[in-house]
């Protein structure tokens, strides 16, 4: 006869993983504050565990997040522990539910990347020609995103648009460009999504040094990097 499994044993594991969870997401905030991609109480970070997300406060400093702090909502959107979730709540949950393989998603107003958009962007389909093989192997296309108030939830009705339409042509996206507004990148860990933001701040700030004038990768370059790498493109 099979075991059943135990409630109590579950419910510990998934605390011990809302908590690996809480001291990830500090470790980023930390980390992306630390080094600029941050300022004052912008951006925000979330993580899903089982189906249940665990989201930066409102105007929290991601330098110096607490980790009881953070909000806890669960699978219905209701939140059950911490400090009152960020207005982008609505977009990071979306995300997830659009993509299956996000678990990690973060928004940041990196200075390069907002420049961007205020600069102007390269089309609004690809904020950025496709100028180095990392810039296509990590990150691939970036959609913008139209200009909306923070926390306005018809982004999140734009972002998952876009996400539909690129897995329907193959061509899967880890980020957006909101206007004026910054960057959200998701993955399936911290990891993953970093190095998506870090590749795509990068290639801005490469862009904009450079005065937007350096040619795209040619096509047979991009055809080798989807052929070699599996790149998507």
């Amino acid at each position: 006869m099979s075991k059943l499994p135990d409630p109590a044993a579950a419910d510990v594991d998934l605390a011990d993983d809302v908590d690996a969870a809480r001291a990830e997401i500090v470790r980023v905030g930390t980390s992306l504050f630390a080094r600029g991609y941050v300022h004052a109480s912008a951006g925000n970070i979330s993580a899903k565990v089982g189906d249940s997300h665990l989201i930066t406060p409102t105007d929290a400093a991601l330098g110096f997040l607490d980790p009881d702090r953070l909000a806890l909502v669960d699978a219905g959107g209701e939140q059950i522990a911490g400090d009152r979730a960020s207005k982008t709540l609505t977009l990071h949950r979306r995300i997830c539910a659009a993509d299956p393989t996000a678990r990690f998603v973060i928004h940041t107003h990196s200075t390069h990347l907002v420049a961007l958009t205020l600069a102007g962007v390269w089309s609004k389909d690809d904020v950025l020609p496709p100028l180095t093989p990392y810039y296509v192997m990590k990150v691939g296309h970036v959609p913008l995103i139209p200009y909306h108030r923070p926390g306005d939830p018809r982004v999140a009705d734009l972002v998952t648009g876009h996400i539909a339409d690129r897995a329907a042509g193959r061509t899967p996206i880890r980020a957006v460009l909101l206007d004026r507004l910054g960057p959200v990148v998701w993955g399936p860990d911290a990891a993953s999504a970093l190095a998506v933001l870090e590749e795509l701040e990068e290639t801005a700030r490469l862009w904009l040094l450079t005065d937007r004038r350096p040619e795209p990768l040619t096509s047979p370059a991009l055809d080798e990097l989807k052929a070699v790498f599996g790149a998507s493109w």
